[in-house]
């Protein structure tokens, strides 16, 4: 794939730089979260004196710095869980930025590392918005949940009692769990599906997420890997209903590779946290270093993405309607079947799925041949390439403009290098913003979205020139376009 350069959104004019979060901050919380287990059994766990009392000093914490707090209760296994949820004043009430961790332990130990370390990590950026008196474009909303141990108890709870209209005000979740693990990994959820593999990509929004996570270490030379939306922390619920969302992630009980350990340091054969769920996750379970770097990578997010003003849409189509788009604009195409068109798409499957019959949002997008018919080879690409082209979209000058749109190509083992899904704007020059080739091994469809600068076509009407190929001899090639929106 081609490098894309997505376009950032401008910062609000009060806004600061985002805080270098100081490690000696982080770590003092975390020295009372092992004080509190200390006095309750060795544990902070769901229903336990050791979860009230932790949730009882966050909340303090923040209630002094000036935050609206509140101790929402809920009942698990026939204990009261609480979940800490802290409103900063101030921001765009009806676009909401949520930071979260969970704040409870396992039963066996005081869970330092899992996770008072991202709890610790997103208090002291909490405490840092009220140093700095951040005044964000967006209002911004901590939250500490409970009984995530247990099945993301409090996190779902809270999703599940909000009102329609207060859900649809959460624009972003940026979710941290376990930010200091000892054989520490530098993983960020992977918001795009770049990866291609797992759950597919997270709501639309995500992706930026990511990519403002990924800057932040970009900035300071440590390399990221992506790490899968797999339901296992509080996101879950928020990604369910459709908010857009990210975070960091160190290691729990998986074992670090040796191309790992030769990326990050640390120890291969060995488990990211070796005391993950055990009585040792004590503040000695720390890696300082992984545990400072998350910190400030958390203020960066928060600072750049509540501080961010919101995109505006010069162009946006689902394809619901049909709104102009050509089939074979120039009159060249090849491909004599699985021409592109917009519809309904059928799934087809082989050795995996490789037309999507489920669209990003809706019932329609743009589609190589939307039949399944007798085979997956009924109606996939055949014979060369096909094109479909935009109406012309004139957008506005001097602006930072940014493209984005979900995609997929499919293929069999028996595809090629030749075989492709190209998009390209087409204005006073030519540019080619995303190129997927083939291979010849076996792709299976999944949903994953690319952005790029506009910004170069600014005050030019242009045109999104989609194509796709099937150019080396008979293989199986399906492909799909959704959400095509142009922002400034």
């Amino acid at each position: 794939m081609v490098a894309l350069t997505p376009a950032l959104t401008a910062p609000a004019a009060q806004a600061a730089a985002p805080p270098d979060i100081p490690l000696a901050n982080v770590k003092a919380h975390l020295s009372q979260l092992q004080s509190i287990a200390n006095a309750n059994g060795g544990t902070r766990a769901h229903g336990r004196p050791g979860y009230l009392a932790s949730a009882n000093y966050v909340r303090s914490q923040l209630d002094a710095a000036g935050y609206t707090t509140t101790l929402q209760s809920f009942t698990y296994n026939g204990a009261t869980g609480y979940n800490v949820i802290a409103d900063w004043p101030g921001g765009d009430p009806d676009d909401v930025l949520m930071v979260g961790a969970h704040l409870d332990s396992v039963t066996a130990g005081p869970g330092i590392n899992d996770n008072g370390s991202g709890s610790a990590a997103i208090l002291e950026t909490a405490l840092a918005v009220s140093r700095q008196a951040l005044q964000p474009a967006k209002h911004l909303r901590f939250a500490w949940w409970g009984a995530e141990e247990l099945g993301l108890r409090g996190s779902q709870f809270y999703v599940n009692n909000l009102p329609s209209a207060e859900r649809a005000r959460i624009k972003g979740y940026l979710n941290f769990d376990m930010v200091g693990s000892p054989n520490a990994g530098y993983f960020v959820y992977d918001g795009d599906n770049s990866d291609g593999t797992g759950s597919g990509p997270g709501p639309a929004g995500s992706a930026q997420i990511e990519r403002t996570i990924q800057d932040y270490f970009t900035s300071i030379g440590v390399p990221t890997r992506g790490t899968d939306f797999d339901g296992r922390s509080d996101y879950g619920p928020f990604i369910a209903v459709g908010i857009p969302a990210g975070g960091t992630f160190t290691g729990a009980e998986g074992i670090k590779t040796a191309a790992q350990a030769t990326l990050w340091g640390g120890t291969s054969g060995q488990a990211f946290d070796p005391c993950y769920h055990r009585s040792c996750d004590t503040t000695a379970n720390i890696n300082d270093t992984a545990l400072d770097r998350n910190a400030d990578a958390i203020a960066y997010a928060v600072w750049t993405l509540a501080t961010a003003v919101p995109p505006v849409t010069v162009y946006a189509d689902t394809f619901e309607t049909a709104t102009g788009w050509t089939v074979n604009p120039a009159g060249t195409d090849t491909a004599t079947l699985g021409q592109w068109e917009r519809g309904d798409p059928e799934a087809t499957t082989s050795s995996g799925a490789k037309q999507l019959g489920t669209t990003v949002s809706g019932t329609n997008d743009l589609v190589t041949g939307r039949l399944a018919g007798s085979s997956a080879g009924a109606y996939d690409i055949d014979g060369g390439v096909t094109s479909i082209q935009s109406p012309p979209i004139t957008l506005p000058s001097a602006s930072t403009l940014s493209l984005s749109f979900s995609w997929y190509l499919a293929h069999g083992s028996n595809a090629s290098s030749a075989d492709y899904l190209r998009v390209r704007v087409v204005g006073s020059t030519t540019a080619t913003v995303f190129t997927q080739a083939g291979a010849a091994a076996n792709r299976n469809g999944a949903w994953a979205t690319a952005s790029a600068s506009l910004s170069a076509f600014a005050g030019q009407t242009v045109h999104i020139l989609v194509d796709a190929a099937d150019a080396s001899g008979a293989s199986l090639v399906e492909a799909g376009i959704d959400n095509v929106t142009i922002t400034r």
